[in-house]
């Protein structure tokens, strides 16, 4: 679903204090229900395109790498809704496999209020609905919200109730990658200390 990939120099790009975030997001054409030819440079692209460079810039350590860039590479190759929160949550493994470092991990999680009940990681049926509806990326060690998306109009009452189920499902994601990588490090750890 995703590639990482760091670059020394691009001296269009570069900055001499920091390394440059660059993303490229897209969806394969087979990926949907709906078989569509979409352009490279689609609204919906370049909008979770932006969205993803935003919330990484917001997470990764770039001072510790003047004068580079590092691109993040997603593509969905089956979609059934929360689209950017998959290409987050994925990334976020991705960059934390490549070594590079960051501040904590960033989940997203979508959220949806379906007869005044909030529901977390939305389908693509649930995002066609209607029905109010936002995206939340999160840092969960430190409760600070990285980036929240909404497309469509709702109550302000809701709104509390929602990052808070949003929030809540973001946390979940955490445990679920942090076991991971514990247990990778683990594998890794192990299979070093019989090399020696």
């Amino acid at each position: 679903m995703d590639h990482m990939k760091f670059n020394r120099g691009g001296r269009s790009k570069s900055l001499h204090d920091k390394a440059v975030i660059n993303c490229q997001y897209s969806v394969a054409t087979f990926s949907g229900t709906e078989r569509k030819n979409r352009p490279h440079g689609d609204w919906k692209t370049v909008e979770i395109t932006a969205h993803l460079k935003q919330t990484f810039e917001a997470v990764i350590q770039t001072e510790k790498y003047p004068k580079s860039q590092i691109d993040i590479y997603v593509e969905v190759l089956q979609s059934d809704g929360s689209n950017f929160c998959a290409c987050v949550n994925a990334a976020t493994l991705a960059i934390i496999d490549a070594g590079i470092p960051i501040k904590d991990y960033v989940c997203a999680c979508s959220v949806a209020l379906i007869r005044d009940t909030p529901l977390i990681d939305i389908n693509h049926l649930e995002e066609s609905s209607g029905a109010p509806h936002f995206t939340l990326a999160l840092l969960p060690n430190y409760d600070q919200i990285v980036l929240l998306e909404h497309a469509s109009r709702m109550h302000v009452d809701y709104l509390d109730k929602m990052i808070e189920s949003a929030m809540i499902g973001c946390k979940d994601i955490y445990a679920v990658l942090n076991k991971y990588v514990k247990s990778r490090v683990g594998t890794i750890s192990k299979n070093f200390s019989n090399l020696i």
